[in-house]
This record gives structure tokens, sequence and C-alpha cells, in this order.
């Protein structure tokens, strides 16, 4: 995957600016306080995917797993900013207690957002231990 390192650059200055944009327009939102959460999600998952980036050569892998690690990254960092900014336009609270406070949504937005919620987690925490596991040192290194 050539040039791998400067795109997930490039995707982390996209979300980056996701998120600025979102924070413009956050007061319009159902939910304000989660339209806040989503403008620091697109931000925060900008930042980190350009920090990806910048160690991404250094991420051993095989050629399999370092494009999954790719794709999940991906998928994980702009579904957080999407899901997120889906419950501040839906006012749901679906595990979001703080920033869900005095907010509920019709049931089945709160059961779409719990379940963006839950899949989101599972593919960053994934994403994490696809890094982590090519950034383990190696013997003879």
């Amino acid at each position: 995957m050539e040039f791998t390192n400067r795109r997930l650059m490039w995707h982390g200055m996209f979300l980056f600016l996701i998120g600025l944009l979102t924070g413009l327009v956050e007061q319009h939102f159902t939910n304000k306080r989660m339209g806040l959460a989503a403008h620091l999600e697109g931000v925060m998952n900008g930042t980190f995917l350009v920090a990806l980036g910048a160690i991404w050569n250094e991420v051993q892998l095989s050629p399999p797993a370092k494009t999954i690690a790719y794709w999940v990254a991906l998928c994980g960092t702009y579904g957080n900013w999407l899901v997120t900014t889906l419950a501040a336009i839906l006012g749901t609270a679906a595990l979001s207690p703080v920033t869900g406070a005095g907010h509920s949504g019709l049931p089945w937005q709160e059961t779409l957002v719990t379940a963006g919620f839950l899949l989101v987690g599972v593919t960053i925490i994934a994403a994490t231990v696809f890094v982590l596991w090519g950034l383990r040192a190696r013997a003879g290194k």
C-alpha cells in the first residue's frame, strides 16, 4: 500500500475540517451538547489519523493485516464522527449519559445510535490493537 501514510494524513486533515465545520453548526442540533461532542470527535479523530499516518511506515504487519488496519481505522474514525453527529441531530441519549442528559429519541433512533456507538467502539479498539501489534518490539532489531 504505497503512500498509505499520506492518504491517512489526508483523511485526518479532511476529518479535522469536518470537525471544525461541525463546530460552526453545533447550535443548530437538537442536542447541542452532543453537537459539541461531534465537533470534538471530528477534530480528535482527524488528529488521530494524522498521527497514525506519521507512524504508518513503522507499523510492521503482513500486507493483508495492514490493509485491514487501514480500513478499520478509517471506518472507525469517520464512523465515530458520523454516529455522534447523528445522535446530535436526532437528540438521542444512547450510551451518553452526560451529553444526552435531558434528551431522548424515538426507540428506533436510540437503538440505531446505540448500535452505531457499539460498532464504532469495537472498530476503534480493533484498529488500536492492530497498530499496537504492528509496533511491538521485534527480536533482532
